[in-house]
């Protein structure tokens, strides 16, 4: 395997992201502003926890989904309809390469939030985490980012470019709200509350938070089989309008 094709891949994809201001602001900013707003100006203390600690898990887990979404979903959707992705097919590039690349500049960009969110948290929230847990809420964000990755090829693959953005958030914010990521999902109505079980983005949440509360009897197992079904449902459904795609445009030449 030509690992050279990987990295350099890899690292242009990275900077094209870091460069793009649209997505590196907002993918960044939003998740940081939310959290400085509900997590640090309104810090109180919630149950055993403040809530500076409890939204470090939830908006974290709102951070990291809105970068793979739209990390996948909206440069997918542009390059595929400008005919960048055909032009990489037609390269010597393996062609795992190009999602490998966008896989790894994602959860970059996932770790870049995440440490900027617990600077925030530890330096004006007064969160106090232990560097376990620290590096086990930052490993489940980042593996956990991954079917929202999946997902983001889904929604890339049926979007128009100059849509995808508007077309992805209509997915963003309603799974995120419902799956008590803005709010603590004790406090949702009832209807909500049933709803998000069957959301990927509650699993996430569910086990970030059982780190920052010091559980660790939340049923983990089971929250990462549901991810893990998720993201071979959403990688499955990808394949599929790829091919679709694929054949349309091979029946046109």
């Amino acid at each position: 395997m030509n690992t050279t094709a990987f990295v350099k891949e890899a690292k242009y994809e990275f900077l094209k992201k870091l460069r793009a201001r649209s997505f590196s602001l907002s993918t960044l900013g939003f998740p940081l502003m939310f959290y400085i707003l509900f997590g640090l100006l309104m810090n109180q203390s919630w149950g055993p926890i403040r809530m500076s600690t409890y939204l470090l898990a939830t908006y974290g887990t709102f951070g990291v989904m809105g970068v793979c979404l739209f990390g996948f979903g909206v440069s997918l959707a542009v390059e595929r309809e400008l005919g960048w992705l055909e032009l990489k097919q037609a390269t010597p590039m393996p062609p795992a390469a190009y999602l490998v690349a966008k896989l790894v500049a994602s959860l970059l960009f996932c770790l870049v939030l995440f440490a900027l969110m617990l600077t925030l948290a530890v330096a004006f929230g007064h969160v106090q985490l232990s560097i376990i847990e620290v590096l086990q809420l930052a490993a489940i964000l980042i593996a956990g980012a991954i079917p929202f990755g999946a997902l983001g090829l889904v929604l890339g693959s049926v979007a128009k470019a100059n849509s995808a953005p508007s077309f992805i958030q209509m997915f963003y914010l309603p799974m995120s709200f419902c799956s008590g990521l803005w709010i603590p999902f004790q406090f949702l109505p009832k209807v909500v509350r049933t709803v998000a079980p069957f959301l990927p983005p509650y699993h996430l949440s569910q086990l970030a938070v059982a780190v920052v509360r010091g559980d660790h009897h939340n049923g983990s197992i089971e929250h990462w089989e549901i991810l893990a079904a998720y993201t071979l449902v959403f990688l499955g459904l990808a394949t599929l309008l790829y091919n679709r795609d694929a054949s349309r445009k091979s029946g046109l030449l």
